[in-house]
């Protein structure tokens, strides 16, 4: 599971990464230096932990995505529901709104999500 927490730094390099993959090594750290004023050896430090972790690939000097923003996004709110309501939505939502209240495009956005999931599970 650690393998998909991020820690500041490690968030906005991966963002840049999604922003701009596939791209050469020698890009990336051009654009580190740029956005970071990282060295050449702080940005490979960097690549290296993201790739062990299964989220970007060094191919022969091309980085490339192997799970999307979307994905890793989604496994982390997968993980945070897990770790923090005994994997109960409900008990997420129901904590969620005790502090903030929908509105009526949010209440409706999340009740086609609820309606679509009846329809792909045949629960219609």
């Amino acid at each position: 599971m650690e393998n998909h927490k991020l820690g500041i730094m490690e968030m906005r390099f991966a963002e840049l990464m999604w922003n701009h993959a596939p791209l050469s090594t020698k890009e990336l750290v051009a654009l580190c230096k740029e956005e970071f004023m990282w060295s050449r050896s702080t940005t490979y430090t960097m690549l290296r932990r993201l790739c062990q972790r299964g989220i970007f690939e060094n191919a022969d000097g091309t980085v490339i995505v192997l799970q999307t923003k979307d994905d890793f996004q989604g496994l982390q709110s997968e993980m945070f529901v897990e770790e923090t309501f005994s994997g109960s939505f409900p008990q997420f939502i129901a904590a969620f709104v005790k502090r903030k209240k929908l509105t009526a495009v949010e209440i409706a956005e999340l009740q086609n999500i609820i309606n679509t999931q009846r329809e792909e599970n045949g629960n219609e």
